[in-house]
């Protein structure tokens, strides 16, 4: 059984109030589901977006290769003034991405995202 996405997406926008957006993205570097959450009003334009996408799969490809010596990336956390950046790797291809007001639990976000993920694999 596939992982519903768009559904995964939706819980974890309600799961916090903190959660601003969540997604996966694939790793062309296009949302592939997901969005923001209502009344949200969202800090980047569109380009700057799939400029965001495109760094977090960058980020991940450099840690690749560290990788046999310390383990498979599990999620990535970038905080900044305005906002804090969550990616978490659903296999090679799709990356789930979540952004929050800064200080939201992001652990809490992270081991909702591996649960669900971790089901879907188990069915």
């Amino acid at each position: 059984m596939a992982t519903n996405y768009d559904e995964l997406s939706k819980q974890v926008l309600a799961l916090d109030s903190q959660v601003r957006f969540a997604g996966v993205a694939n790793n062309k570097g296009e949302l592939v589901t997901g969005g923001h959450k209502e009344n949200v009003e969202g800090i980047l334009s569109e380009d700057e977006v799939k400029m965001s996408i495109h760094y977090a799969l960058q980020k991940r490809e450099l840690y690749t290769n560290l990788a046999y010596k310390i383990g498979k990336e599990t999620s990535s956390i970038t905080e900044y003034e305005k906002v804090t950046l969550i990616s978490i790797p659903i296999n090679s291809n799709e990356l789930f991405m979540v952004s929050t007001e800064p200080r939201a639990d992001y652990l809490k976000i992270i081991d909702h995202v591996h649960s669900a993920l971790k089901s879907q694999k188990d069915t």
